[in-house]
């Protein structure tokens, strides 16, 4: 278990998120389950009354709800008791500007992934940060499950002995049709802007759950893919972006792997599933059955690993808040990444230079450099392409 003594609760501000936003909720909740902050401001909408309502209902002060971000963040670092950590939870065109925003005025930032919808929009904040000394996080959440950590350290004390395969899934079905024409209508508001490259940049499937996909092979394998070969789809008439991709990976290692992503894969829910093959033995997670890990030694019966039995890395048991037997998920983990940020935050406002806990704008650049070689690759008839 982690050290849970009292400490001063961080101000904290949210942009975007407001009435109805699904994400915004998982922020709040998050922020508020291990008591590391406080919320007292926020721009959770551009529309002034929408933005009014949404910080009455959360009972933010009147002059603290905001419909502007640039207002926010320039009121809120005027202010002595001003937040010293937002989050940003707006749709991907909105990352860059609003990041720059508050990174400019010196507040630690939070940002929903991907990082931004450009490469060089992410190459831009990563140089603003190291000019302004803030900290910021990205929320790669499935990375902060117990088990997920568990695996990258026994993948880093040798335990699988070397990687030969990478294998990772996310697949989900909530595109299988055109909901982005009637999101309005039955309330899925989020498939008129995950659909649209102005709103979500140019990648559809690829830069909202691909990139997880991404990002949690590499997280758990410790290698980055030196090149890839991707084939790039379209199967809903209409769309215009991506909502199913399939990518084969080349490790400078010799390592393979393949990454699949699929927004139209009928019956799938939520179904990120990651196996990683070594030379010794194997491990295989499941986001939808998070808290058990099987682990293959070669020529031995598979062992059933369970989040906070006995034995596991103390990483696990640092990521751990109940007892064994009673589930965890994506909550859980969400509030991890949050909890770790808080450190990171009060190291750097204690001006220690500590290594960051959690994902952060290296892993978006990375991120980002996927999605444009995953497109390049795609438009050249899945052409060799190198990171």
């Amino acid at each position: 278990m982690s050290d849970n003594s009292f400490k001063r609760p961080l101000r904290w501000g949210l942009v975007g998120g407001g009435q109805g936003a699904f994400i915004g909720a998982v922020h709040r909740i998050a922020a508020r389950l291990d008591g590391q902050y406080v919320m007292v401001a926020g721009a959770l909408s551009s529309d002034p009354q929408r933005a009014r309502a949404s910080g009455a209902e959360l009972g933010l002060a009147p002059d603290r709800c905001y419909a502007d971000y640039r207002e926010m963040a320039r009121a809120e670092a005027a202010r002595p008791d001003g937040i010293e950590v937002v989050s940003i939870a707006t749709p991907n065109h909105l990352h860059h500007p609003v990041a720059c925003a508050f990174i400019d005025a010196g507040i630690h930032v939070l940002c929903d992934k991907p990082l931004t919808t450009t490469l060089a929009d992410a190459l831009d904040l990563r140089e603003r940060v190291k000019t302004r000394g803030v900290r910021f996080g990205l929320t790669h959440n499935y990375s902060a499950y117990p088990l997920v950590r568990a695996a990258r350290a026994m993948v880093a004390a040798g335990e699988l002995g070397e990687i030969r395969i990478v294998q990772v899934e996310y697949t989900q079905d909530w595109l299988a049709t055109p909901l982005e024409a009637t999101g309005h209508v039955i309330g899925h508001k989020q498939a008129s802007w995950r659909t649209d490259p102005a709103l979500n940049g140019p990648a559809g499937a690829l830069g909202d759950i691909g990139t997880h996909a991404a990002q949690l092979a590499e997280f758990i394998s410790g290698m980055a893919p030196a090149e890839l070969s991707a084939d790039v789809t379209t199967f809903v008439a209409g769309r215009r972006v991506d909502d199913h991709i399939q990518v084969q990976l080349r490790y400078a290692s010799g390592a393979r792997g393949l990454l699949w992503a699929s927004q139209v894969a009928c019956g799938e829910e939520n179904h990120l599933r990651i196996r990683i093959y070594g030379t010794q033995a194997a491990i295989h997670w499941d986001q939808e059955q998070p808290n058990e890990l099987t682990f293959h030694p070669a020529g031995q019966p598979a062992r059933r690993l369970t989040r906070g039995m006995a034995g596991l890395p103390s990483v696990a048991a640092e990521a751990t808040r109940i007892p064994t037997g009673h589930p965890e998920g994506y909550l859980e983990a969400f509030a991890q990444l949050y909890r770790d940020f808080a450190q990171d935050v009060r190291d750097a406002q204690a001006g220690l230079i500590t290594p960051a806990r959690v994902p952060g704008l290296d892993d978006g650049v990375r991120s980002m450099a996927f999605v444009e070689a995953v497109l390049r690759s795609g438009a050249a008839n899945a052409a060799w392409t190198a990171l």
